[in-house]
């Protein structure tokens, strides 16, 4: 027996399977393009919906990691609510279980062949949707190629002594088979690697159904780390999302661990009534653990959003980055109700961009990386409302609007643009400020102080700027002029300023640059601010809102 061989064709075999899993699932997400998000935004509504959304994607992107990952970001944006995570994550469970049956048809020895074809596709067709197909198939025949190496590599293993033991102790301790499957998992990241290894061992012999089935519920715990991961730094929302994935395997384990004799004799059942051959049988028994699972804790959904609250206590900070008041019903029924649905939206967007100026006036001072996190949840809270507020009114537009009310639509479209472009420009601050830190670029003092008064200064016109579109107030909307003209000033005064600091040797050139861009970051804002006051003062107040 040689080692090296059996390490080499092991290590080898499984880097070549996560890389051909990872390429299908990318070019199913590229084939897919921005479907696999508007599937999760859009499609979990309640959480059956979003048992069946997290299903589809998983499929799609070949990874139960990944569609958890993707939900807590979304969770962590304010786009989905817990329960409608929790739904998910029990769908990206069952459909995770698709890699282990692929893996079970008999395809290993036709791994190179259709490596070969994608190969050919990605090289030779210009086409998009053929490059894609052509990396799914490249992806798909990696995948059966690495498995091929896998599998030769653990063909001597049924001949150590040590290997033995150890199976025959998972087989007499399933607990112990549970922990090394998880603690697999944990390192390789990838619980269809894990089932793909525990497939080729099942297939070699050199483990029975008592220690694999085991292994196979740890390795179902082992991929929640990656969620866990990734709700490091985010809100606490997307925390009870991550721990809700671990919470809901953990349950599925014990659960089957108790029924252990129960379930063992099932899946042989269902082996020989089906003829599954050893990769199948795995594969069926990952698919009936994970669907009964889904079953059994479905209706305890409620319940489990409570237990992961409790668990993880905190104030929920997301940003709602979905719309309120946008009913298209009124569109049909009612275009000047639909017009006061979409300003309360648009007052909401206001709302965001000064909450907004809060947290980049707070990150400029203190460095702390939450207020960073809460402006980028802000200004994709922005964006999404700027897409659907536009959506709506441009849906509203070929409905019957009397002549006022096309002016109060085209007001309202207009400050949707602006409160977006407002949005961007505090992303553009936090950027500068992520340079400050990480180069250590030192402001003085004098230079800290003429930033946070124009930030103060601006944050006022900016609130102000909103509350004149929403009561149409001439006298405050000549205030919001009056006060960019002063931003304006400032601007110019504040910059004579730092170069005279630069002169006199108190600043750097990189703290120039940076104080500098930030002046006109809020210069920009102010004079977003007074486009939306210039829409009052070029209309008559009691004619238009």
């Amino acid at each position: 027996m040689d080692i090296q061989d059996i390490i080499f064709q092991f290590v080898g075999g499984l880097g070549i399977f996560l890389f051909g899993l990872k390429y299908m699932g990318d070019g199913l997400q590229k084939a897919a393009g921005d479907k696999l998000r508007t599937i999760l935004d859009r499609f979990t509504t309640n959480p059956f919906m979003g048992v069946l959304a997290g299903i589809i994607v998983t499929i799609l992107i070949q990874s139960s990691s990944g569609t958890t990952v993707l939900t807590v970001g979304l969770v962590n944006a304010g786009f989905m609510t817990l329960r409608q995570a929790i739904g998910v994550i029990m769908g990206a469970n069952v459909g995770t279980t698709v890699t282990a049956f692929i893996i079970g048809i008999e395809l290993k020895e036709y791994g190179l062949p259709i490596l070969a074809v994608g190969a050919l596709m990605i090289f030779f067709f210009k086409n998009k949707k053929l490059s894609y197909l052509g990396q799914t198939l490249f992806g798909f025949g990696s995948l059966f190629y690495g498995l091929k190496l896998m599998s030769n590599g653990m063909k001597p293993l049924r001949s150590l002594e040590a290997f033995q033991d150890l199976t025959v102790s998972m087989s007499d301790n399933p607990i112990l088979g549970v922990v090394i499957g998880t603690i697999f998992t944990v390192i390789v990241q990838s619980s269809s690697a894990t089932i793909g290894i525990l497939q080729g061992l099942f297939e070699q012999g050199a483990i029975d159904i008592n220690a694999a089935l085991p292994v196979l519920f740890g390795d179902n715990i082992g991929t929640t780390i990656t969620a866990i991961l990734a709700s490091i730094g985010a809100s606490v929302a997307a925390k009870r999302a991550a721990f809700t994935h671990v919470i809901f395997n953990v349950v599925g384990t014990t659960i089957f661990l108790v029924g252990l004799s129960l379930y063992t004799p099932v899946v042989e059942f269902v082996k020989d009534a089906l003829g599954l051959n050893a990769e199948m049988t795995i594969a069926f028994a990952h698919g009936i653990f994970n669907l009964t699972n889904l079953i059994i804790q479905f209706p305890f959904i409620a319940v489990l959003a409570i237990i992961v609250t409790k668990l993880i206590p905190g104030e929920d900070s997301v940003v709602e980055s979905k719309p309120k008041h946008l009913d298209p019903i009124f569109i049909e029924q009612s275009p000047s109700l639909a017009l006061d649905q979409a300003k309360n939206e648009v007052m909401r967007m206001g709302e965001f961009a000064y909450q907004g100026l809060e947290e980049v006036s707070l990150y400029m001072n203190n460095h702390s990386r939450k207020h960073a996190d809460k402006v980028m949840q802000i200004e994709e809270a922005l964006n999404n409302l700027d897409r659907q507020i536009t959506d709506y009114l441009v849906s509203l537009s070929s409905s019957s609007l009397t002549e006022l009310e096309s002016e109060k639509h085209t007001a309202l479209l207009d400050a949707v643009r602006d409160l977006e472009r407002i949005g961007d420009h505090m992303e553009n601050m936090v950027e500068l400020v992520d340079y400050k830190v990480s180069n250590k670029v030192d402001l003085t003092e004098e230079a800290q102080a003429d930033l946070n008064d124009m930030v103060n200064l601006t944050m006022i016109t900016v609130k102000q700027a909103v509350r004149t579109l929403e009561t149409m107030d001439r006298e405050e909307a000549l205030s919001v002029t009056r006060k960019e003209d002063q931003i304006d000033q400032n601007e110019r005064l504040y910059r004579k300023k730092h170069i005279l600091r630069m002169n006199e040797g108190k600043c750097s050139g990189m703290a120039g640059i940076v104080f500098v861009d930030m002046l006109s970051n809020l210069e920009r804002i102010g004079d977003h601010s007074v486009n939306i006051a210039e829409e009052v003062l070029g209309k008559d107040k009691e004619n238009v809102m």
